[in-house]
């Protein structure tokens, strides 16, 4: 057995690294997996020596203290919170942050003051323990409290766990041991060498590239939205267009900066080419159409429009999809192509006024001047017509029962609804007809019968 693991360590000795057969490196992990198991029973062995029980046993005594503490301040200091109503947002929310981890910086407080006084009285070597735990607990404050910062919780989750596994790796010096271990667990792609740390680091550079891109962005598309000098579809597509800048910089950059060979993206890009061909027309359409909306600004964000039975207002232009509110509450996701290939009616392209046609007709016996001049008067006094564009009624025809008119009157807000003000102006119209006894006549219609004493002779069948 001693031969095999002289043999073994002959072969990693002259071998170089990169050379090295994947099950070698393999059993290295593993060799450094068990030399980390007998470090970690030696750890055990020497915590239950007797000052380093009794540092944790000082340890859990402050954490006892410092959740009693917190069980006493906490409902005072949140009275105090709920007494500060005029305090601006920002302070309120780190005021909350600070009351939810009360008992983390009570306990940060008692246990580098049990280690200043130790120290100052004993030996460094009877406090050593507790200045471990107090530099943890401070690790895990300070990152708690950095992460807070990022709004998106994934993201904040990942970057929390992964900095406090990275300060407890350096504060108890086994992080260079650790990435050791991590770099030997590595596979051989031709001229490459792709490790476990290396994946790591990797993952930790682009997340925090992909951040900075996210954050950047946002405050960028804040300033570009606010500036009513450029139009609201040039906008979105100079937003659009930033955001896959920045995403794709910051992708590029972090793969670069960990030493990633992206040769192999031709052959991805070779990939996407079939899968475009395949199954991806659809997306790539609905990508294009969206860029030649954004171009042509033939519809933009705050537009009425209408798409078949769809009538409401575009709330927002996206790379695949517009999003169109109607009155009722609902959203609808219509794809790009479809405004596009279909007719679309935009009710505020090119101004922002709409004509609305209203018919009705009234009784013959009924004078048309007289009726003109009262629907004229029911359109103006509504809210939402127009008045400095008049409402206008004409003579369509002469029906079976009635004489047709058809009332035409202007709008400017589309968003506020098309039937109920065509419903408001018929009310008014059904108001000022009932005050001045104009009628609405119902449909007429003559029967005749046949009379039932019909000539016998005129009936009589022959055979």
């Amino acid at each position: 057995m001693e031969e095999e693991t002289t043999e073994v360590e002959v072969i990693a000795a002259d071998a170089p690294l990169e050379d090295a057969p994947i099950g070698l490196q393999l059993d290295e992990a593993v060799d450094l997996g068990s030399r980390l198991l007998v470090e970690a029973q030696d750890l055990v062995e020497n915590l239950l020596r007797p000052w380093n029980f009794y540092q944790i046993c000082i340890a859990i005594g402050l954490f006892a203290t410092a959740h009693l503490l917190r069980s006493i301040f906490g409902p005072r200091i949140r009275k105090w919170m709920a007494s500060r109503e005029g305090w601006p947002t920002w302070r309120m929310r780190i005021l909350v942050v600070v009351h939810r981890r009360l008992r983390g910086i009570f306990f940060i407080v008692l246990i580098w003051t049990a280690v200043l006084i130790m120290r100052e009285v004993t030996w460094p070597s009877r406090s050593y323990l507790l200045g471990i735990f107090a530099q943890l607990a401070t690790a895990i404050l300070v990152i708690t409290f950095v992460t807070r910062l990022m709004r998106s919780p994934v993201l904040r989750s990942i970057t929390r766990y992964g900095a406090w596994i990275y300060a407890s790796l350096v504060i108890l010096n086994i992080d260079d041991r650790v990435g050791a271990g991590l770099d030997s667990i590595a596979i051989e792609l031709g001229d490459s060498r792709l490790s476990l740390l290396l994946i790591l680091q990797g993952l930790l550079v682009v997340i925090a590239l992909m951040a900075m891109a996210r954050f950047v962005s946002r405050s960028t598309s804040t300033r570009i939205q606010r500036n009513q000098d450029i139009s609201p579809s040039m906008r979105v597509l100079v937003v659009k267009g930033l955001q896959v800048g920045l995403y794709g910089a910051a992708l590029y950059i972090g793969l670069k900066a960990v030493g990633v060979d992206l040769t192999g993206l031709a052959f991805l890009s070779g990939a996407i080419g079939v899968g475009l061909g395949f199954g991806l027309q659809k997306v790539v359409s609905n990508l294009v159409s969206g860029i030649i909306i954004l171009l042509d600004k033939s519809i933009k964000p705050g537009d009425v429009i209408s798409l078949g039975s769809t009538f409401g207002w575009i709330e927002t232009l996206g790379a695949r999809y517009a999003s169109v509110v109607t009155r009722d509450g609902r959203e609808y996701l219509i794809p790009n192509e479809d405004l596009i290939t279909n007719q679309v009616v935009n009710w505020s392209h090119s101004n922002e006024f709409v004509r609305l046609d209203i018919h009705f007709g009234t009784a013959y016996d009924d004078d048309p001047h007289k009726v003109r001049a009262l629907a004229i008067e029911a359109a103006k006094s509504v809210d939402r017509v127009l008045s400095h564009k008049a409402p206008v009624c004409h003579i369509v025809g002469f029906g079976d029962s009635s004489v047709d008119y058809i009332l035409r009157f202007w709008i400017k807000d589309p968003t506020g609804g098309l039937t109920n003000i065509r419903g408001n102006v018929f009310l008014a119209l059904w108001d000022v007809f009932q005050e001045n006894d104009i009628s609405i006549p119902f449909p007429q219609r003559e029967i005749r019968m046949l009379a039932d004493d019909a000539n016998p002779e005129e009936t009589q069948l022959t055979d």
